[in-house]
């Protein structure tokens, strides 16, 4: 299976200039999304992951079904002020402006080993913030897993040397 056919490109969105890779033909197909979560689930499978750290709202459509088939919790990452608990924060840059992500400051604990998960790999801001928060928590980072990885934005330089499973590359 091709996962790539499932991926439609939306041009100058959100803002002009940005060629936005659509995962929505890929959520409606029942093999597609399979094959997604099959393939990254059995990349990890023997890591030992005890919690699964998905960003709003892209990372949530994954990393739950992720952290079922992993038999792991799901964290979810959010913009500030949208959860109900304490929380910790991480900021970064994308590649048209910045943002930040919250956590409750209890998702994770020294002992989670944790894999991180979105749809796109961009510029890598967002996935390193994700990292930071798993690293300010004294939490091991199993890696990353991403459905697509925008190759000419080297976002995959901000991770480190950390595992990173991705299932579609755009050059």
């Amino acid at each position: 299976m091709n996962l790539a056919d499932y991926i439609r490109d939306i041009p100058d969105f959100p803002q002009p200039g940005i060629m936005f890779k659509d995962i929505t033909p890929l959520l409606a197909s029942p093999e597609g999304l399979r094959t997604s979560i099959d393939t990254i689930g059995d990349a990890y499978a023997d890591a030992g992951i005890t919690k699964v750290l998905g960003a709003e709202a892209r990372g949530f459509i994954f990393g739950a079904p992720l952290a079922y088939r992993l038999g792991a919790g799901f964290v979810p990452a959010r913009k500030p002020g949208k959860l109900p608990w304490s929380t910790v924060k991480a900021d970064y840059e994308l590649e048209y402006g910045t943002d930040s992500l919250e956590m409750h400051e209890d998702a994770i604990s020294a002992d989670d080993v944790v894999l991180i998960v979105d749809d796109v790999l961009a510029t890598g801001g967002t996935a390193s913030a994700k990292g930071m928060l798993v690293k300010n928590a004294g939490a091991t980072l199993a890696g990353y897993a991403f459905v697509i990885e925008l190759d000419a934005l080297a976002g995959r330089k901000k991770l480190g040397d950390a595992k990173v499973v991705t299932l579609i590359h755009v050059p």
